[in-house]
């Protein structure tokens, strides 16, 4: 084993790491709250408002993700807007995550019986309280096995910002392939990548114990 070159190309590969996390985390921190927003106003009896979100969620999750990588990059300066490439990837790696996310907190919220509502009033609770205390939590923990795998997909995804010229973990560890012609580099990020999810996978579980209270 060539512990030199590893020593020599695991640094280069490790500082795509911070674009690759930055991407990750803000787009989880973003788009769920985002997600929670958009499903419980698909509760309100507001034609105009459902068609709206509809329409969000059916564009960006009947697209390619890879193409609205490059819809934000070469397309929004048409309409005058200008971001740097990082900026991009974030709005749109939200929308994108934030549309599936909708749709699955959605489903979670009419799955709730209306009992439990009628309850809530009885005991006092505004609608507002209603959604806060008794509808969201249930919804989440119905939903936190399917969100879990919509992550597990966007770290795997994260790999797409390097068609943007982001240089994450896939694209440094690219150019050592390129430059050396030699697969270690991929192997090294693939090994990472399985981390990351197998660190996803833990901390689900451990939310689903802290839901598991919820009825």
């Amino acid at each position: 084993m060539d512990i030199e070159y590893y020593l020599d190309i695991i640094p280069y590969i490790l500082q795509g790491m911070k674009t690759t996390l930055i991407v990750f985390s803000l787009t989880i921190i973003l788009s769920l709250p985002l997600a929670i927003v958009l499903a419980s106003l698909t509760t309100i009896n507001s034609k105009i408002l459902n068609k709206l979100i509809s329409i969000y969620t059916w564009i960006f999750r009947g697209t390619p993700l890879l193409l609205q990588l490059y819809f934000g990059m070469y397309g929004l300066p048409a309409f005058g807007i200008t971001l740097n490439r990082l900026n991009v990837a974030i709005l749109i790696f939200t929308l994108n995550y934030g549309a599936y996310f909708t749709e699955i907190i959605r489903g979670s919220i009419l799955s709730i019986s209306e009992g439990q509502k009628e309850v809530s009033k009885t005991l006092g609770f505004n609608k507002f309280q209603t959604y806060f205390y008794i509808v969201i939590p249930q919804a989440l923990k119905r939903s936190l096995q399917s969100i879990s795998n919509e992550v597990i997909t966007l770290i795997k995804d994260t790999a797409l910002v390097a068609a943007v010229a982001l240089n994450d973990l896939l694209r440094n560890a690219k150019e050592i392939v390129s430059r050396d012609y030699r697969v270690e580099a991929f192997i090294i990020v693939g090994l990472i990548y399985i981390l990351m999810s197998y660190v996803v996978v833990k901390i689900s579980k451990r939310v689903e114990l802290k839901f598991a209270y919820y009825r």
